[in-house]
């Protein structure tokens, strides 16, 4: 009797103690699978990645069983570039021009040749800019030539803070380089004029939006193709009857992508990164990236939708201007063209 009952106790103890290292475990296990994923991205990208975040969500618990957060921040990309030097912890960045996830890699926080790790030089989609207009057009804009003139005032974002805003000046600087045949004395006075009609340099893509489309500032908004035709379809500000004027030619809009790597690394969170920058590549976000008007390279999905999108010759600037790295030390570094050209606003 004595015996049974000391193993009835032991089993007990036994029991318990199994219990609390099954609990322990699967508690360690729920904490390993909430850890959060932190992507930074562009100042306009919201309502893509709104879209976008749920379904990965539900695609890496079908892969793995695992409940994921998706944490996101939003700014102009220099801005986020800083913040994560800075020491912000972000597993992924989805940017809008190479040049941020560059200075990224030169200081150590993710590797050199992260334009590899990706298809399309670590681009899943792609657009060019294009300038929102006032109902009726009231200015007569039809490309580039008509943003220089003085009756027309312009509203973007600050290129020193903002990958979209340094497309809109690429986009400028490329025209204006084809028009005087290489001239670049002739292009930086093109170029001036163009800066001298911004009445809003906002931090960000949507602080310029707010300035065009709610205050009334300006005559054209330049911003991505895929951000206009948002704005000029879309419900939010579709009382102001906006039209989308699409250049015969501008600039090529890539939208890198890369991993983080010091920081997933630290926190064990590359497999889901690596997978999380995959996905966007997959038929069903490629198609669902084009109902946000971006443009895709999907074979089939480009095919598709081909119809949508207005014919316009895209300049690729590295193919002009040389690599990202001289172009951002000629144009945007501290002294470059684009302060010499606003240091002689008025």
């Amino acid at each position: 009797m004595l015996r049974k009952s000391f193993s009835a106790r032991a089993f007990a103890l036994v029991s318990t103690a199994a219990l609390t290292v099954l609990l322990s475990a699967a508690a360690g296990q729920a904490q390993a699978q909430e850890k959060p994923l932190l992507n930074a991205s562009y100042d306009v990208a919201r309502e893509v990645f709104a879209a976008i975040n749920p379904k990965f969500i539900a695609y890496w618990k079908a892969q793995t069983g695992q409940d994921l957060k998706i944490d996101q921040s939003f700014a102009g990309t220099s801005r986020q570039a800083q913040d994560i030097i800075q020491g912000k912890k972000v597993d992924t960045v989805t940017f809008n021009q190479a040049t941020d996830i560059n200075v990224l890699a030169q200081r150590g926080i993710l590797r050199t040749d992260w334009q590899k790790a990706f298809p399309n030089n670590a681009s899943p989609y792609y657009s060019t800019i294009a300038f929102l207009v006032r109902k009726g057009n009231p200015k007569n804009i039809k490309g580039w030539d008509d943003l220089v003139r003085d009756d027309v005032k312009l509203v973007f974002p600050n290129p020193k803070t903002s990958g979209n805003a340094r497309y809109s000046y690429l986009g400028a600087w490329l025209y204006a380089n084809e028009k005087f045949k290489g001239d670049d004395a002739q292009s930086k006075q093109f170029v001036g004029k163009f800066l001298h009609n911004v009445v809003n340099f906002a931090t960000g893509g949507r602080g310029a939006t707010v300035a065009f489309a709610q205050n009334g500032q300006g005559d054209v908004l330049l911003s991505f193709e895929s951000e206009v035709l948002g704005i000029a379809k879309g419900d939010e500000f579709k009382s102001g009857g906006f039209e989308v004027v699409v250049p015969p030619v501008s600039v090529l809009a890539e939208f890198p992508v890369a991993v983080v790597d010091k920081v997933v690394d630290e926190k064990g969170t590359r497999k889901v990164a690596t997978a999380y920058l995959n996905y966007e590549y997959s038929r069903e976000i490629q198609l669902l990236l084009t109902t946000y008007y971006f443009r895709v390279n999907h074979p089939d999905v480009a095919k598709v939708v081909a119809d949508r999108y207005p014919k316009v010759r895209l300049i690729d600037p590295t193919k002009v201007l040389g690599p990202w790295d001289k172009i951002e030390q000629t144009h945007f570094a501290s002294g470059g063209v684009l302060d010499q050209l606003l240091s002689t606003r008025k």
